[in-house]
């Protein structure tokens, strides 16, 4: 296998496992916040519907953790094994939020099994509540951390660099770079987002399964109205980040809004094709990326003309940004409908079509959450390190990658269906119906 070889499946392997993993990080940074909102919920309202959706909820989420920290391990040994140059270079300054990124899981991981093993030891639910809290911070605190490593190859800062070689290293310089406060907002502001309206989806798939119980339409109720909130949050944070890009990173923003010159008055240019260099097809939006680049209509934007050939990322992550926005501005409108239609008592929201609409929105949230990831690490090429290193500098020059994907690609598919056929055949065995009726059996045992 030639060094070129060894790049490319380097570079498929690598998306493989961050495409896998980023779905179960991404539950597994929003369902600790959902869990602990409906138990809040329940003690406030003394609504034993709302403490059986957040007990059901922590069963399932165990699963997703096992499967998460397999594929978080595999990335890890991937940074060393795959991107040696890299990790040599660039470890020393990273190493930090890596280490504390997994004293944050830890955090998380012994608290959780404290929450699981304590659901019925404590008379004051409220105590019990309180074991949510590290749980909830461990997990954005993990996504926080993993994110700043990120950042900080979007935005290298924190050391010099001598003959080759990294001197003057300062971590926390290195940790708090210009690409830090959006990444993290972003990445953890959607997890919450998408998370929410995975949860509505299955609601609103129980519900037009026949399952017509108060306790779906109770978690449908939770789980949209969360999930607005945090798709506006998102929406604002995204604006942040294309403000961010115009400053540090104006290659990825150029391409990504196929941007070709310079100009003041720049359009926002949504979906087209590109034929020999013209755009064609497109929505264009008059004075929209000047707006979203430094918020004053008339501004220049730095274009793909101000950039040598092979630094200028592919063009194709126009699509990935297109195809997320629109999913981030569907979502919205969808919940918002959702809420406006309760609140006005409309009989869409609770039309077939509407419900099957919110079960799409969970595949489609998740699939929101590849394209920006796709967007974040195509966008950055050609580099591993913006301005310092090259990704075909940091691979692995190792014949081997290619037997590596395969192996890896079955553990995924192993992990990946064994976590769904676990995960449906633990709730098709123990309905909501049949638990709140035991509950309520052994209520009446207790008291007699």
């Amino acid at each position: 296998m030639g060094n070129e070889e060894a790049v490319f499946y380097s570079r498929v392997l690598t998306e493989l496992t961050l495409s896998f993993h980023i779905i179960y990080a991404t539950i597994g940074v929003g369902v600790p916040l959902m869990i602990m909102i409906a138990q809040w919920v329940g003690i406030k309202k003394n609504d034993e519907h709302y403490i059986l959706l957040a007990r059901r909820w922590a069963r399932g989420f165990v699963i997703t953790v096992a499967v998460g920290v397999v594929t978080g391990t595999a990335i890890g040994m991937q940074l060393s094994l795959l991107w040696p140059n890299f990790m040599e270079l660039a470890g020393n300054v990273i190493a930090l939020p890596l280490f504390l990124e997994t004293f944050a899981f830890f955090f998380e991981a012994i608290f959780l099994g404290i929450y699981l093993y304590t659901w019925d030891r404590f008379e004051n639910q409220k105590k019990h509540l309180l074991l949510l809290i590290p749980v909830a911070i461990g997990a954005s605190a993990s996504a926080v951390f993993i994110t700043i490593v990120n950042a900080f190859m979007n935005a290298p800062q924190g050391f010099d660099v001598l003959n080759g070689e990294l001197v003057n290293i300062n971590p926390l310089l290195a940790m708090f770079n210009p690409a830090m406060p959006t990444k993290v907002a972003h990445v953890v502001v959607t997890a919450y987002m998408t998370a929410a309206f995975v949860l509505a989806a299955i609601a609103a798939f129980r519900l037009l399964k026949g399952s017509n119980h108060i306790y779906h339409k109770k978690a449908l109720f939770l789980t949209m109205k969360v999930g607005l909130v945090f798709s506006i949050a998102a929406a604002i944070i995204g604006d942040f980040s294309g403000k961010y890009l115009a400053e540090y990173q104006p290659e990825k923003l150029a391409a990504a809004e196929w941007h070709f010159e310079t100009e003041e008055n720049a359009p926002l240019i949504l979906y087209g094709v590109l034929d020999n260099g013209e755009v064609k097809y497109a929505i264009k939006i008059p004075f929209a990326l000047s707006i979203l680049a430094h918020f004053n209509p008339t501004a220049e934007v730095i274009g793909l003309d101000q950039f040598p050939e092979d630094e200028i990322p592919p063009l194709y992550i126009h699509y990935l940004f297109d195809f997320m926005v629109t999913i981030g501005v569907w979502m919205t409108l969808l919940s918002l409908v959702y809420w406006l239609g309760i609140q006005m008592r409309w009989k869409l929201v609770h039309s077939k079509l509407f419900r099957w609409l919110i079960v799409l929105g969970g595949p489609l949230s998740i699939l929101a959450i590849e394209a920006g990831w796709w967007l974040a690490e195509v966008g950055r090429q050609p580099w591993i390190l913006r301005g310092l290193m090259r990704v075909e500098d940091a691979a692995t020059t190792s014949g081997h990658v290619d037997t590596m994907l395969i192996l890896f690609s079955g553990l995924y598919l192993v992990l990946g269906v064994g976590s769904i056929v676990v995960l449906t055949r633990m709730f098709r065995r123990n309905p909501v119906e049949q638990e709140l009726e035991d509950r309520h059996a052994t209520k009446g045992a207790d008291i007699s």
